[in-house]
């Protein structure tokens, strides 16, 4: 059974809204056959993305960058998923105050240099995400089960 590893960092009320929006898309009863493992990004390895298909990063934007969490769990994984994971499914979000630039720059730069393929559109929201931004989350985590599940 094919498997989406989301790795997330949710230290606000506004990235826990994100998260579990993100997880009712992926775990939408409509698409079948897909496990969804979620992973707190200071708990997840190189084995979780190893025996994962696909990977749904969420993190916040500190300090202009993606948040610290975030950043060791790429550290612990790059070299050992570099080889093995090239061309992997991912996509993300990242929720910031006022400013996600720079930690939309790094995760892009880190995901390059995976070989990642980026599969659905990146949910960027500064604020308190409304509605429509709580559907493009759902979207994103539906987008990358269904993606895996076919």
């Amino acid at each position: 059974m094919p498997t989406l590893l989301i790795v997330h960092h949710t230290p606000s009320p506004n990235c826990q809204a994100m998260f579990e929006a993100v997880v009712s898309g992926a775990t939408a009863p409509e698409i079948e056959g897909v496990r969804v493992v979620r992973r707190a990004a200071l708990s997840a390895t190189a084995t979780d993305v190893l025996e994962a298909d696909g990977c749904l990063l969420g993190t916040p934007a500190n300090l202009g960058y993606m948040s610290g969490a975030l950043k060791h769990f790429f550290d612990q994984v790059y070299y050992p998923c570099l080889d093995s994971t090239k061309g992997r499914p991912f996509g993300y979000y990242v929720h910031g105050g006022n400013d996600v630039t720079g930690a939309v720059r790094a995760i892009e730069a880190v995901t390059t240099g995976l070989g990642w393929r980026r599969a659905a559109e990146t949910v960027t929201v500064t604020g308190e995400p409304g509605k429509a931004a709580l559907e493009l989350c759902w979207e994103l985590g539906a987008t990358l089960a269904a993606g895996l599940a076919d």
